[in-house]
């Protein structure tokens, strides 16, 4: 077993591409299934699968440990733990059925267990294991043995800052928030305690210890006001004299539970989806109301393409928690990536109901409503948004880029111009906007030279983006210098070689340059491309065939449009 990925999740091979069907009611057919369903990351189906292949071989230790591992990934601890004990009654280690095993005794308060198994190397790996040995010693009553095992994963290079992180919450656990606060008041005890859940433990301690001043400061400074319900709730607390309890965690299985959410952090980005998963589901087993650890279940679902999965996880987020608006959200990414837009926008409607003085629920059902190109919808939830907000700061500046879409899209220039322009002055160097509005002022014929030095300074920033760099070989063939523009349109065709727009785009570019043959089949490559589901795409069918009947002299002709003419020396 790797380190970051699943045994059982295992790239395909041409001979099985190419196999023969295979009954899943054989031990074979099963086998496959279940593999095929693995690589698909298809938790539901490997379980299922892997398991009927044990019925027909029972004693199959790699599919024992892979049918534990999918039903891990699923959060089916205890059904994990009865393929890990099989593994175990047979003498065979795995790091799979270890983890199970070691939820279960954590889950019992077993910490004797626990110790039990990494003294006989039966561990996870050191980093959790130090952690949840010492978390274990607290758990049989022995502080003191729980600080100096903290303290030797404290001696273990790069492993500092997690130590410190714990043994601050083991410390506040049992109210000794005095010397928690000097570990967390430590400027060199590291990352963990610079996340969230370490600025609201420290938060908390701080008021134990009648600090609440010291705390509010501490989120000020921390958040910059951006409050979400949870923080705003814990903010507002500390307004008062009363101290805030202290919740982070508050026994030792919570400890552990903190464990393995903290490592979950940790490997995110760094090691496989469905490795870190893992490390979530056990956090939620030992914890169920561990509402960070399920939101990152969900997303890592999401992530995994395993969408009904990532639903499911953000509905076990309960309506009265302040992090219901964020499950809510989720789940609507969730639901609008497998397709079902209309059931993102019922929820977000919904939402908007009952958390409606949250402006990023405005924004996320105004980008909806864009998506499904009800640009009036999309504007007025953008509106909502924007009053909430006040006084826009700097990170408010893509509401007024989506506003300014949905704008521009309802033919309201006036207005879409403006509110580009205000998030450029919220945000000057955005190469979404700079291109989008330089790329809309080219289209219609407006403020030209203005518009060729907004895509210069968007190309500059993202060189490789094949949208921006054909805004700059399109608004150098609308200036005229034709010559200049065909090397910008043939780089953006290699970065997007299968989009019409670019290649409508470059055979036009072509025909003003007189390379007429190449023009037509860059045409014939565009109209290819087009797709006919999408009647709202930039390029228009009708017109690359006019051209290719007439070409492009003809057309513009035909349209009104003034003819081609070459600018000398870059003149406009």
């Amino acid at each position: 077993m790797t380190a970051n990925r699943f045994g059982w999740i295992v790239a395909w091979g041409l001979a099985l591409a190419t196999a023969a069907p295979v009954s899943a009611a054989t031990l074979s057919g099963a086998y496959l299934a279940a593999r095929q369903a693995g690589y698909q990351t298809d938790f539901r189906a490997a379980a299922d699968y892997y398991e009927k292949a044990l019925f027909l071989d029972r004693e199959n230790p790699s599919l024992i440990e892979a049918a534990g591992a999918a039903r891990l990934s699923l959060g089916e601890v205890d059904r994990a733990i009865d393929h890990a004990r099989k593994l175990e009654e047979m003498g065979i280690r795995s790091q799979l059925a270890q983890m199970a095993l070691t939820a279960g005794h954590a889950r019992d308060g077993r910490y004797g267990d626990i110790l039990g198994m990494i003294d006989d190397s039966r561990g996870i790996g050191p980093l959790v294991d130090g952690l949840l040995v010492a978390w274990a010693k607290l758990g049989q009553g022995d502080m003191s043995a729980a600080l100096v095992a903290f303290d030797e994963v404290a001696n273990e290079k790069g492993l500092g800052s997690f130590a410190a992180y714990h043994k601050a919450l083991a410390l506040a656990s049992v109210g000794d928030f005095e010397r928690a606060e000097e570990i967390m008041s430590d400027e060199t005890s590291g990352g963990a305690l610079l996340t969230r859940r370490g600025i609201v433990a420290r938060a908390q301690v701080l008021s134990q210890l009648g600090r609440n001043a010291e705390a509010a400061e501490l989120m000020d400074a921390s958040f910059n006001a951006r409050l979400d319900p949870g923080l705003s709730a814990l903010r507002e607390s500390l307004e008062g004299s009363a101290p805030v309890g202290f919740d982070i965690v508050s026994s030792p299985r919570e400890g552990m539970a903190e464990v393995f959410y903290t490592i979950a952090g940790a490997l995110e980005g760094e090691a496989g989806d469905d490795y870190t998963l893992l490390y979530t589901q056990i956090a939620e087993y030992l914890r169920p109301d561990h509402i960070d650890a399920i939101l990152l279940t969900a997303q890592l679902m999401e992530d995994l393409g395993r969408y009904e999965l990532a639903v499911a996880t953000y509905e076990r987020v309960p309506e009265d928690d302040p992090a219901y608006h964020a499950a809510v959200l989720g789940k609507c990414d969730a639901l609008r990536a497998s397709g079902k837009v209309k059931d993102a926008i019922t929820e977000l409607e919904a939402l908007a109901v009952t958390h409606g003085d949250l402006p990023v629920v405005h924004v996320s059902l105004g980008d909806l409503y864009r998506g499904e190109a009800d640009y009036e919808a999309a504007t007025s939830a953008y509106d909502k948004a924007v009053a909430l907000y006040g006084e826009p700061t700097k990170a408010q500046w893509f509401v007024f880029f989506a506003r300014g879409i949905a704008q521009e899209r309802r033919g309201e220039w006036a207005s879409a111009e403006a509110d580009f322009r205000r998030a450029l002055d919220l945000s000057p160097d955005q190469p979404q906007v700079l291109n989008y509005l330089g790329y809309s002022l080219v289209e219609k014929r407006q403020k030209l030279d203005e518009a060729l030095a907004m895509i210069e300074r968007a190309v500059d920033m993202r060189p490789n983006s094949g949208h921006i760099v054909d805004s700059l070989g399109w608004v150098l063939y609308r200036l005229g210098r034709y010559d200049e523009a065909v090397g910008h349109m043939e780089r953006a065709a290699e970065l997007m070689p299968v989009d019409p727009v670019v290649n409508d785009h470059l055979g036009d570019v072509y025909w003003a340059v007189d390379r007429k043959l190449e023009a037509r089949f860059q045409w014939h490559r565009a109209l290819s491309f087009v797709d006919p589901d999408d009647p709202d795409g930039e390029a228009d069918p009708e017109r690359i065939r006019r051209k290719l009947e007439l070409g492009l002299d003809a057309v513009l002709a035909e349209e009104g449009a003034p003819p081609l003419e070459v600018v000398e020396n870059g003149a406009n």
